[in-house]
């Protein structure tokens, strides 16, 4: 079975994402926006550090849609964040597991890509074995349910913006304007909360930050390289590598639903990818 490079930067990116929130979990008392202001500033740093040795101007060409970028994910993000101070891990994940099927749908009308009903179908699956593996919390209000869904179509919107910008613009480019957004946002509400790491505290800082631009670079080489159609449900094999990590380093273990949860994620996926060649 012959793999893209757009699909093999997703996995990559996927596995990525997996591996900052490992690093998250060690960190629980430090505040979810202190992390995010942390990540803005790794994450600017490293882009930096390659951009301008290589001359390349970090503003970009179509700087009103790197802009628009950079907003529509940091608001994706400080949403995401806040549903997981105020309810449920696995509830949270679950609504913003909604993140593929938008990226998909929104793709339809700003990048112009077509979608068949059935790929409509593999995504829906894969998503009926999320909600499988996660379940769904009862303490999840309705405006809690709003903000989720608000969170997935921001995150759509920002990943088509990508795609759009994936002809003109290098992909530390369009990285660089997350951080630049999302930095002053997330130093201003740290402010408040501020708790000082300690010890191993910054090493996992760090690697959230590392891992977080890992998982940018090759989701947006991804974007370039890939229909988002194509690629955008390979996120949900986050959800795999998170059970794995959960029963490699945290003794997490799981009953018969949940793998059939996995069972259907994996097959939606692998219809996807087999509906058309890559």
């Amino acid at each position: 079975m012959k793999i893209s490079l757009g699909v093999r930067y997703m996995l990559l990116a996927t596995l990525a994402f997996s591996l900052m929130k490992v690093f998250v979990k060690y960190i629980p008392f430090i505040p979810a926006i202190e992390i995010v202001f942390f990540r803005a500033i790794i994450s600017m740093i490293l882009s930096l550090v390659y951009l301008l040795p290589k001359k390349i101007a970090v503003f970009g060409n179509k700087k009103g849609l790197l802009a628009a970028r950079g907003v529509m994910g940091a608001i994706a993000l400080i949403l995401n964040y806040y549903l997981l101070h105020k309810i449920p891990l696995a509830a949270a994940s679950t609504l913003t597991n909604l993140t593929p099927i938008f990226t998909t749908l929104i793709g339809v009308y700003l990048v112009k890509e077509k979608i068949q009903s059935a790929q409509i179908a593999f995504f829906v699956l894969s998503f009926v074995g999320i909600l499988i593996i996660q379940g769904f919390d009862i303490r999840v209000s309705g405006i809690h349910l709003f903000l989720g869904i608000l969170a997935s179509f921001f995150s759509g919107i920002a990943y088509n913006l990508v795609r759009k910008l994936s002809s003109t613009e290098h992909p530390l480019v369009i990285m660089f304007y997350f951080p630049l957004v999302v930095l002053p946002i997330s130093l201003m509400g740290s402010l408040w909360f501020w708790v000082t790491p300690e010890g191993w505290d910054w090493f996992n800082l760090l690697m959230v930050g590392v891992t977080t631009q890992m998982a940018q670079y090759f989701m947006t080489k991804s974007y370039q390289q890939a229909k988002v159609s194509k690629v955008a449900i390979f996120d949900y094999l986050g959800v795999v590598y998170a059970l794995i990590f959960g029963f490699i380093l945290f003794n997490e273990y799981f009953n018969l639903l949940t793998y059939l949860g996995i069972a259907l994620v994996l097959i939606g996926i692998i219809l996807n990818f087999k509906f058309k060649e890559y």
